[in-house]
């Protein structure tokens, strides 16, 4: 049975790896305080100790805004310690799956984003998971890296659950409508992940690495902020409980914030069906399922 060292177990995307990953291999979740990303070179003993077959890493740094004031914290979570798993994984001779994020472009392309676009982040939370895609990649390790975008769960803090509380407590919601991405299932990601190993355990090592890279791995479908909240507001399982009348169309520009984000980054996830036949659900059924089911 493959041994499979997943980080991160309790955040949004982690909780759900450990469901749809328990059928391909036995599990060694960890989380803070057992590994501190913020010491990298700490993650070495512990990969060691481990003798993993595969290692999954969704950890991240993700407070965008005070990441502006916290880079050294930043780039040790986001650039440095994904290096120093990839390092482990090509000793090892293994396969590392890494997520990174839409934000590693400026979103003035006008179109969707392919991998092979250029990349610019506006902020320090972009610079930083572009550092670390790059760092990555130069290991060159069999690393599978899928960027994501506006990846929810009904566990945690994020829009789908900040929306359905502001709707509870606010008579009128103000909500942007020039930022526009993919919104993104943290179960339906996982599921995708999920998926992608147990295709790769199905051939030799040799095969996934030509296959290694940079992949985009988005919910299908792209809306603004205003548009997914106006869908959550409407499959709220307990519509009874909003006070909310008014959802009101706003700019990015009346919110101003310590870190700038693109407008439209969405993400062409054409890569990732050529290569492993694999695709997100459209976001709004995805939307549906979790809503349903989590809420």
């Amino acid at each position: 049975m493959k041994r499979i060292l997943l980080f991160a177990k309790n955040g949004q995307l982690g909780w759900e790896l450990q469901q749809t990953l328990s059928p391909l291999g036995e599990i060694i979740p960890l989380d803070y305080p057992e590994v501190d990303f913020s010491k990298p070179l700490s993650l070495r003993e512990i990969v060691r100790e481990a003798k993993p077959d595969i290692i999954i890493n969704p950890a991240a740094y993700t407070a965008v805004d005070k990441a502006e004031s916290e880079k050294d914290l930043a780039m040790a979570i986001n650039r440095y310690a994904p290096a120093v798993l990839a390092e482990e994984a090509a000793r090892l001779n293994i396969p590392y799956f890494y997520y990174s994020t839409d934000y590693v472009y400026d979103g003035t392309k006008g179109e969707a984003y392919v991998e092979t676009d250029p990349t610019n982040p506006l902020n320090m939370y972009g610079q930083s998971k572009l550092e670390g895609d790059l760092a990555v990649l130069a290991t060159g390790a069999t690393a599978i890296i899928q960027r994501v975008a506006w990846v929810y769960s009904m566990r945690q803090g994020g829009f789908v659950t900040k929306v359905l509380q502001w709707a509870r407590q606010n008579e009128t919601l103000r909500i942007v409508d020039d930022q526009i991405s993919n919104p993104t299932s943290s179960r339906e990601l996982a599921e995708v992940s999920a998926l992608l190993l147990a295709k790769a355990l199905e051939h030799p090592l040799e095969w996934l690495h030509e296959r290694r890279g940079v992949y985009h791995s988005v919910g299908s479908g792209a809306c603004s902020r205003y548009d997914w909240a106006e869908e959550i507001l409407a499959l709220d399982p307990r519509k009874e409980e909003q006070k909310v009348k008014l959802l009101k169309r706003t700019k990015s520009s009346e919110f101003p914030t310590p870190a700038t984000r693109p407008m439209v980054s969405r993400l062409n996830c054409d890569k990732l069906y050529n290569t492993f036949g694999l695709r997100h659900t459209c976001w709004k059924l995805a939307l549906k399922f979790m809503m349903k089911n989590e809420a």
